[in-house]
């Protein structure tokens, strides 16, 4: 996810812990708890993000690929991160180190806080269609949610409206909810979200601010955010699995003899009926491999046409009802891997590329052929081999399935 929604939903959570929890015994070191719950919630839920300072151990884009979301998106290396951020919180914040040494209710807040944000900064990137490896190096495997947009406003309603109404000073408090209402304007103009959208998101902070003004010392309008939010995934879950299953249907039946391996499923934003996908197949009797993007409705009856800007150009329909089909890369299985076995720097990118397209002189994951600034994960094949292999982290390998004897 992006980084304002990490920070939304840490800090969101953060005041969940601070209004569950006893008060301290007077009003100054309840402000510093308030403080500092909501400091370490937000700042645990986007530590994670400085590997992006690692990026730089490998020639672009192997950098980015492998070393963004690697180790510190695992749990064994949530615990050194926790350490760090809570030896920095005791360090340089005098007024939070006198309370925690007096205070049982601030040490147990403080560790809710934290765990909390690193389980919600790997659990919410987890939502998405680019994926974790969170159990290296037991599991090097990649695991992938395929449930939310990566930027979803869901959350960004959810958990900003309380927390701005939260806001002390009036001028602020307007300023922020503003800064909201011409969040949603923006996307909408732009095609991102539909009138049906629009309506729920509305809907959603109407409720949740309601909630929040007629229980101002409530921890109750942050839960139904949380709420919302849990409920909203689930609906995804079940979306994404039903649209799963009807776009392998579609693909087995325009072609029997291949054999559908993967599909990667990209939520619209705050719309559970529509869906871009990057499906791979695998024919292997004429040795090649197909992968097609296309666009799922699943619903077309009630829903005529899912929001334009996501729209995958010159997709067209299928047989099966809201599959709709666009471009389609072939490409052969031998060719591959021979790559992967031959060139370290295809077989680095190929523990990244769930979706690989390698061409003579580029491969490209065309999970991210279509996003704003291009597809950020194209190697120039040429000018990789100019570059020395090396720091090349060990994660699983997402088309093991198609690379077999490569591998070994």
């Amino acid at each position: 996810m992006d980084n304002v929604t990490h920070t939304f939903v840490g800090l969101g959570i953060g005041e969940l812990v601070q209004r569950s929890l006893p008060a301290e015994r007077d009003e100054a070191r309840q402000r510093t708890r308030h403080r500092l719950l909501l400091t370490a919630c937000a700042a645990a839920s986007n530590f994670p993000d400085l590997d992006l300072f690692l990026t730089h151990l490998l020639p672009a884009p192997l950098g980015y690929l492998l070393h963004h979301r690697g180790h510190t998106h695992t749990l064994l290396y949530a615990l050194p991160q926790a350490l760090l951020l809570l030896a920095a919180l005791w360090l340089l914040w005098p007024n939070a180190r006198r309370l925690l040494r007096d205070s049982g209710t601030a040490r147990l807040g403080l560790g809710l806080a934290i765990v909390l944000g690193f389980l919600l900064h790997m659990s919410m990137d987890f939502l998405n269609s680019y994926g974790i490896h969170p159990l290296y190096p037991f599991d090097p495997r990649w695991f992938y949610g395929d449930l939310v947009f990566i930027v979803e406003p869901v959350f960004w309603i959810a958990f900003g409206v309380p927390l701005a109404l939260a806001i002390p000073r009036r001028p602020l408090r307007l300023l922020a909810l503003a800064a909201l209402a011409l969040f949603l304007a923006v996307v909408t103009w732009r095609g991102y979200l539909g009138p049906m959208s629009l309506a729920g998101l509305l809907a959603i902070g109407g409720a949740i601010a309601a909630l929040r003004i007629t229980r101002t010392q409530s921890r109750r309008a942050l839960a139904l955010s949380a709420l919302v939010s849990v409920a909203f995934i689930a609906v995804q879950g079940g979306a994404s699995s039903a649209g799963r299953a009807r776009v392998e249907g579609a693909l087995q039946a325009i072609d029997p003899a291949s054999r559908v391996l993967d599909v990667a499923m990209t939520a619209f934003p705050a719309q559970p009926l529509c869906w871009s996908f990057v499906a791979i197949e695998e024919n292997a009797a004429q040795g090649s491999y197909r992968i097609r993007r296309g666009m799922l409705n699943l619903a077309p009856d009630l829903l005529a046409h899912c929001p334009a800007s996501l729209a995958e150009p010159g997709a067209s329909a299928t047989g099966s009802a809201g599959v709709s089909l666009a471009s389609a890369w072939q490409g052969s299985l031998a060719t591959l891997q021979t790559l992967a076995k031959n060139d370290c720097h295809v077989n680095a990118w190929l523990r990244f590329a769930r979706m690989p397209a390698v061409d003579a002189d580029v491969a490209s994951d065309l999970r991210f052929s279509s996003t704003p600034r291009g597809n950020f994960t194209s190697m120039d094949l040429a000018a990789a081999g100019r570059e020395p292999c090396g720091n090349v982290p060990r994660w699983g390998y997402p088309r093991a399935d198609l690379l077999g004897a490569a591998l070994h």
